[in-house]
């Protein structure tokens, strides 16, 4: 697939950048890109891992050992190969490649095997995130592969340990460092409903916007403990905002609406409360995100709650981190450079949720 992308992009003429993690991995490539153009190749470099073709199109291929390769160097297309294995991806990306592309208003693929939550996931979920057009992702097992031997994957998958196999077979992010909810997948079952159900009764949790981050409404049964709806917006001006959530609010019927009450929250309480809502402020503070993070993990660990399918949160939520800080004390967050908004948004609806159970008093 990398092959063919920067081929084609060669063919028509356009500046080809490919990177690989280290100078022994470019070499395969680089190898196998003289036998291929070697018919049409009208300058070669070997030092500098370049060949330019009779179309004008050329590709120069780099080693990301170092950081700052091929900076200032423009390209219509853009490889990066076994990106999860580039220590500083981040960087690499964001300061030097993605801003060769912008002369000519090129793309990238990059790939990789996954190597857990790390950039190069960050770098995925935009792909899965439906509110961002500029990216696309695809996750593909070696089982699709149609010239791998079927018996090859059949002893992978006898003999490898599981956590190998279903990360370098299945092309899986796996970690288990830091990882705060378990059991994602199997609770992740649901297809969000159209309307509510008669008789039942909801709540909802609210993670309101700031800057570049995302206002998200999550929605969830108080019997079923299921997950409704999820709507996940971002960049509206505060009366749309406060439609939206009034909207939902009516929608569903709602007997309660957690609304976290840092920064710009408050301000969009008032004005829900003003509507007649009935709305929970949350200050979110270190104890009390512990508080509703801990009580969100039980509900996935126990199976007690179900969520929509969604790639976004599924996403956020198998990335969601802790730390032990140097008090002893852990936190919760997202990866850098990772959003949070729909992991706070069901933490504040698992909360709701539990304010709205009965309590009963045995032996008092």
């Amino acid at each position: 697939m990398q092959r063919n992308y920067a081929v084609e992009g060669v063919l028509e003429g356009d500046p080809v950048n490919w990177y690989e993690p280290n100078y022994k991995t470019l070499m395969e490539n680089w190898d196998w890109m003289v036998n291929i153009l070697a018919p049409i190749t009208v300058d070669k470099s070997e030092q500098e891992k370049r060949l330019a073709i009779n179309t004008g199109g050329a590709i120069t291929m780099w080693s990301l050992e170092d950081k700052d390769a091929s900076r200032g160097k423009k390209a219509r297309r853009a490889i990066v190969n076994e990106a999860a294995k580039v220590p500083h991806l981040q960087y690499s990306w964001e300061y030097v490649i993605r801003l060769t592309l912008m002369d000519l208003t090129g793309g990238a693929m990059i790939c990789s095997t996954p190597r857990g939550y790390d950039y190069f996931h960050t770098l995925f979920q935009k792909g899965n995130d439906p509110l961002n057009k500029q990216w696309r992702s695809f996750q593909k097992s070696s089982w699709e592969n149609p010239y791998l031997p079927r018996g090859e994957l059949e002893e992978a998958e006898r003999t490898l340990p599981e956590v190998t196999y279903r990360q370098e077979i299945m092309a899986e992010f796996i970690s288990s460092d830091g990882m705060v909810f378990r059991r994602v997948h199997e609770a992740a079952c649901l297809e969000p409903l159209d309307a509510p159900l008669e008789n039942h009764q909801y709540v909802a949790g609210v993670d309101v916007a700031a800057s570049v981050d995302y206002t998200v409404i999550t929605v969830i049964d108080t019997e079923s403990k299921d997950v409704v709806y999820l709507d996940r917006f971002t960049r509206v001006d505060y009366p749309v905002l406060e439609d939206r959530l009034t909207a939902a609010y009516n929608k569903w019927k709602l007997t309660g609406m957690v609304v976290e009450a840092n920064s710009i929250g408050r301000p969009v309480i008032d004005h829900l409360a003003a509507r007649g809502l009935r709305v929970q402020p949350f200050t979110t503070t270190n104890t009390t995100k512990h508080t509703i993070i801990t009580a969100l993990m039980a509900a996935f660990e126990h199976g007690q709650i179900r969520i929509i399918d969604d790639p976004v949160l599924v996403g956020e939520l198998l990335s969601y981190e802790s730390k032990q800080n140097a008090s002893g004390s852990i936190s919760y967050s997202a990866p850098e450079g990772q959003h949070d908004d729909c992991v706070m948004s069901l933490a504040f609806a698992w909360h709701a949720v539990e304010a709205a159970q009965p309590v009963i008093l045995f032996g008092a």
